[in-house]
């Protein structure tokens, strides 16, 4: 009995490429998107651009002005820009926002961190740490400044009569700072720690097990596993947390009023304090300053993360 040849088709061998995660198959036909997609899109698109993007480019034109916000302007050119360069208020203010952002967003991260990766172990009641821990995510701003403010002016005082602590650190001009770093501190960490333990998450436990057989300690684990691992998680805390100190405002009006003697003013409270003394010109000059400054970090910042994991 001869063997019969089988068709063409199942002789021939088909080659599958895998493709690279995101990478669409060149071959496959595009497909256009639909109507519902835009609409979906077109509300978010027309409020971006009504409250962010107009007043950005208003504020811009007003810098070159004298506009007091009502009323007639005439175009002055650079005179806003000068006079906020020599304004030693706005040079402190810029200063204070500088320091405190980027000590705040390295002890955030780390302390956040820490947290998560404790509450990630294998440790009794878990969801009751978790809600302790999480208390200060459902309370305001202010009332948390407010409470702190009565605790660090009054209440430790009359405990602790050393120091700074002893008078009130938040009326010391050289330790009030601190005094805010930490509020800020206990006010901002469960957001951080969300996204560490969503990080923390996503790792395999098998993983884990075998760098236990390969004799790694807990330590080993943490810095050879669990930090590579969570490099993209870090980029994220560590950029909003940047985005969001740079900005501060609210805590700081709780606990300070920017005093004493203006150590703790943040620039988003020296833009809105010249605004509402009916200076739109000058304080729309000091935004657009602040905008540049802002997207020069962030950039820099991008740039440091990404040359350390080439590094890697």
């Amino acid at each position: 009995m001869s063997n019969t040849q089988t068709p063409a088709s199942a002789q021939a061998t088909e080659e599958f490429v895998e493709l690279p995660p995101g990478q669409v198959d060149p071959g496959l036909p595009k497909k256009k998107p639909a109507l519902a997609h835009y609409l979906m899109v077109l509300p978010a698109l027309l409020g971006f651009t009504l409250f962010i993007v107009v007043p950005a480019i208003q504020g811009a034109f007003y810098s070159f002005t004298n506009y007091a916000g009502y009323g007639d302007w005439h175009f002055i050119g650079f005179a806003n820009y000068i006079a906020m360069f020599q304004d030693p208020n706005v040079g402190q203010a810029y200063t204070f926002t500088l320091i405190f952002a980027i000590v705040t967003t390295l002890l955030l991260n780390a302390i956040a961190l820490f947290l998560a990766v404790l509450l990630n172990s294998k440790t009794k009641w878990p969801n009751l740490w978790k809600g302790i821990y999480f208390i200060p995510m459902v309370l305001s701003g202010l009332v948390v400044s407010y409470c702190f403010q009565y605790l660090m002016n009054q209440s430790i005082p009359k405990i602790i009569t050393w120091g700074p602590l002893g008078e009130g650190i938040l009326t010391n001009a050289n330790w009030a700072w601190l005094g805010v770093v930490f509020v800020t501190l206990w006010a901002s960490f469960p957001g951080t720690v969300i996204i560490y333990l969503a990080g923390l998450s996503s790792i395999g436990g098998e993983v884990y097990e075998a760098g236990e057989l390969d004799g790694a300690t807990a330590f080993g684990q943490f810095r050879h596993i669990t930090l590579p691992l969570l490099g993209s998680f870090i980029v994220i805390n560590t950029v909003l947390g940047l985005k969001n100190l740079l900005n501060a405002y609210d805590i700081i009006i709780g606990l300070t009023n920017g005093g004493p003697s203006g150590a703790t003013t943040s620039i988003a409270m020296s833009i809105t304090s010249t605004v509402a003394s009916s200076d739109v010109a000058y304080g729309s000059a000091n935004a657009m300053v602040f905008f540049v400054v802002t997207i020069l970090l962030s950039v820099a910042q991008l740039g440091v993360v990404k040359l350390m994991g080439e590094k890697k």
